[in-house]
């Protein structure tokens, strides 16, 4: 078993993210709390073809282990060649396959969760991606309940991903087809991790330390992964450990707390050296924000300046403008 999973533990994943979880946010999740983490998705066929901006996505450093590079592919021998490449580069503690992404330029290449429409080519990359590497590191998947309602199909998909030499899966409570919309299907998930041996991933609809409470009461899973939320609200994590531990979750997070971390994020991402100026590092950053500006009060307000932000003296005039305001309102009122 996997070593963050033994001696009791229920892991707090962060869940991979295109264009969200870049080396930066997994520094600043991991120091809130975040027990396992897995990178962007990378494409297999990018690596291997020497790709410099494919293989900017498999950079982490030592504080974000233990850690997983993600890999989207539909030939499990060539995958295993750029797993192969990765091990040899940065040594991560496992590789991870993506068999749940529902983005069209995923899914058109037969990777992601069209996998999940013919279980016997899923069963082939997997088990040869596992053949390939060895035993250099563990291979883990995430995937997506099914297609779409008429071809839900986990179960069957978690036993073959386990005959296969898969040691954990993720499952996300959708199918591809309702990509982000309507609920997470716990059920299915929970049927999922009674089905199989190996640890069993819930994903889907987790925001609080409540949600990670209830899931690990009443349903099967050995570790929840977070997504979304720890977009708008990385505390998350923090949060879900005090929750299990004490059962209830400390104060919420002040204004001055969230800033002094947003402010934090964007020095991190201009020193970064990911971006040759920093406008365009924080143009890069204006999607976080915007995730930021959600759990901030008068947030609606600070999207319309984020949208036009361009250097790290604008944002620090923004939040100080903001807090200044704040603490006017809470003075008159």
């Amino acid at each position: 078993m996997l070593p963050w999973f033994q001696n009791g533990s229920f892991p707090l994943y962060l869940a991979p993210m295109a264009g969200v979880t870049d080396g930066v946010f997994r520094r600043i999740c991991k120091d809130l709390g975040a027990d396992a983490m897995v990178t962007e998705f990378v494409s297999a066929e990018g690596i291997i073809q020497a790709d410099e901006r494919t293989r900017i996505y498999t950079e982490f450093d030592e504080t974000q282990r233990p850690i997983g590079i993600q890999l989207f592919g539909a030939d499990g021998k060539r995958m295993a060649e750029a797993a192969g490449r990765i091990i040899d580069w940065k040594r991560p503690e496992f590789i991870d396959v993506n068999f749940g992404c529902p983005v069209k330029k995923v899914v058109s290449k037969n990777g992601g969760s069209s996998l999940l429409k013919d279980c016997p080519a899923l069963g082939k990359v997997a088990g040869e991606l596992v053949k390939g590497i060895g035993n250099r590191v563990p291979v883990t998947a995430k995937i997506r309940i099914g297609w779409d309602f008429n071809s839900i199909n986990a179960t069957e998909v978690c036993h073959i991903l386990e005959d296969a030499g898969v040691e954990a899966i993720a499952v996300h409570g959708r199918t591809r087809s309702q990509g982000y919309r309507g609920e997470a299907d716990w059920d299915v998930i929970d049927a999922c991790a009674k089905a199989v041996a190996i640890p069993v991933i819930g994903n889907g609809d987790i925001s609080s330390g409540a949600d990670v409470e209830k899931r690990r009461k009443t349903t099967s899973v050995s570790g929840v992964m977070i997504g979304r939320a720890a977009m708008q609200h990385p505390w998350v994590f923090q949060e879900a450990k005090q929750y299990l531990e004490k059962g209830r979750t400390a104060t919420s997070i002040h204004p001055i707390e969230k800033w002094n971390l947003i402010l934090r994020h964007a020095r991190m991402l201009v020193r970064s050296g990911r971006f040759s100026a920093e406008k365009l590092a924080i143009q890069y950053f204006r999607s976080r924000l915007m995730a930021y500006s959600r759990g901030l009060p008068r947030g609606k307000a600070l999207r319309v300046k984020f949208s036009t932000v361009g250097s790290l003296t604008q944002l620090e005039g923004i939040a100080e403008t903001h807090l200044e305001e704040l603490a006017s309102y809470s003075s008159l009122s």
